[in-house]
């Protein structure tokens, strides 16, 4: 379900580039993530088999991303699942409730 989820959404909305590359570098510095922004792919699962992160990781992305995009997630919202599910997906959700 989760890669079926995934592939609807690459098809589905297309996504600044620089802007990810940007959410990828501030996804390693603030998690201090052994990997370089460059190697994240675009499409792999945040949680578990792609990047390895887990809930704690994802509450730390939630408020670095608040906090650098003026925009607030919240850990009740029922779209989280969708939101976290990729880079290319919170990339897409940033640049449509982005406030700075």
């Amino acid at each position: 379900m989760v890669n079926q989820l995934i592939a609807e959404q690459a098809a589905a909305h297309s996504v600044d580039e620089a802007l990810m590359r940007e959410v990828a570098a501030l996804l390693v510095d603030a998690l201090n993530l052994e990997t370089v922004a460059e190697d994240i792919a675009a499409d792999a699962p945040l949680y578990g088999e792609g990047l390895g992160l887990d809930s704690i990781d994802i509450l730390e992305v939630a408020l670095v991303v608040s906090k650098r995009y003026g925009f607030q997630l919240r850990a009740d919202d029922e779209d989280n699942l969708r939101i976290f599910l990729s880079l290319r997906s919170l990339t897409e959700y940033i640049q449509a409730q982005r406030t700075q």
